[in-house]
């Protein structure tokens, strides 16, 4: 059966990307800080702003250097807040939602390729376009999570979504031709 080796890798990979949500949790703490901090710095600009930018001790207007260093506190802590969930960002835009996905299409492709009566050689052909593709994209993103370079250099070669987008296109064109309403028993190899 050639779609098993899709079936299960899909299963295999869904792990592995599924348990980036985990992994992602561990990393809000940095995040919750970062958002304290904004608050009080942004609260703290509301209160100069809905002031007048007065001095609350003296009702004197505040000077411009202490207007500009509320601003310029406000807007550091807002940019700690950004750069403090950026990560999160990053893995859940990346290898989290495409490895899932991805893993998902190698599942329903290995299903798919049970009720094709296509030739052997499309069916594997369709099978290793998706498990390779797979590997060459989120699987890449995966990698750039270690800072493996060489990853990030395959990843822009664009390889992987191209190959998936083939795999796609070769199993439509397949079960257009040879789709079928039962499992279809594929010839024994050497026979």
């Amino acid at each position: 059966m050639v779609g098993r080796k899709n079936i299960v890798f899909g299963f295999l990979f869904l792990v592995l990307t599924a348990a980036l949500g985990p992994y992602m949790v561990t990393q809000f703490d940095a995040v919750g800080e970062a958002q304290a901090a904004r608050n009080a710095a942004m609260s703290d600009l509301r209160l100069r702003v809905d002031g007048g930018f007065m001095d609350e001790a003296t009702l004197e207007t505040l000077e411009a250097e202490q207007i500009a260093r509320t601003n310029a506190e406000a807007l550091l802590a807002l940019n700690t807040g950004l750069n403090a969930r950026a990560p999160i960002d990053t893995i859940k835009s990346g290898p989290h939602a495409h490895g899932n996905l991805e893993a998902l299409l190698n599942i329903a492709v290995g299903v798919v390729l049970v009720f094709l009566a296509v030739p052997v050689w499309l069916k594997q052909a369709v099978s290793w376009l998706f498990i390779v593709g797979t590997l060459l994209h989120s699987g890449m993103l995966y990698l750039l999570l270690f800072d493996l370079a060489w990853a990030g250099t395959l990843l822009g070669t664009g390889i992987g979504p191209i190959l998936i987008l083939l795999g796609l296109l070769l199993a439509g064109i397949a079960a257009a031709i040879g789709f079928r309403g039962e499992p279809v028993r594929d010839p024994e190899r050497g026979g």
